[in-house]
């Protein structure tokens, strides 16, 4: 039997956590997915060395309180958390943006379209190419080899 894996969506609205919901029930039926609320509340989850370690981390950017860049830069700082994959998910096409959250080590950075259509299919592509770089790189939710 395959090993479920996890993703751990770190995301503030509502809406866009419902979306992502349905969006992946679709796409990823036997996909883990876990939602937490805010970057304090994410970064707190990502420290639990009890929690099942997320295979694929999405990140909205634009938070109250602890943000994404911050989450990032965090994340990142951290050796038991520093070789997740972290995909950028948000509503900001500022070059600045991305170009602040790729030097903080992003592993992707995806705008979040409004029509839920194209939401889904480029959600979709982004948790297939990442899920499939996990497994290229060897254990589920681990770091694979230098």
């Amino acid at each position: 039997m395959t090993e479920q894996r996890l993703v751990l969506v770190i995301e503030d609205s509502d809406d866009d956590r419902e979306a992502i919901e349905r969006a992946l029930r679709a796409s990823h039926p036997d996909l883990l997915v876990e939602f937490v609320a805010d970057g304090t509340e994410g970064l707190v989850r990502l420290r639990d060395p009890s929690a099942p370690r997320p295979a694929l981390v999405l990140l909205d950017l634009n938070m109250p309180g602890t943000d994404g860049y911050t989450v990032l830069s965090r994340i990142r700082a951290e050796p038991a958390a520093a070789e997740l994959t972290v995909v950028v998910f948000t509503s900001s096409t500022a070059s600045g943006d991305i170009d602040r959250c790729y030097a903080a080590g992003a592993d992707s950075y995806i705008y979040k379209p409004v029509d839920f259509t194209l939401f889904r299919t480029v959600l979709q592509g982004a948790v297939d190419y990442w899920l499939e770089q996990d497994l290229d790189d060897g254990e589920p939710g681990g770091p694979g080899p230098g």
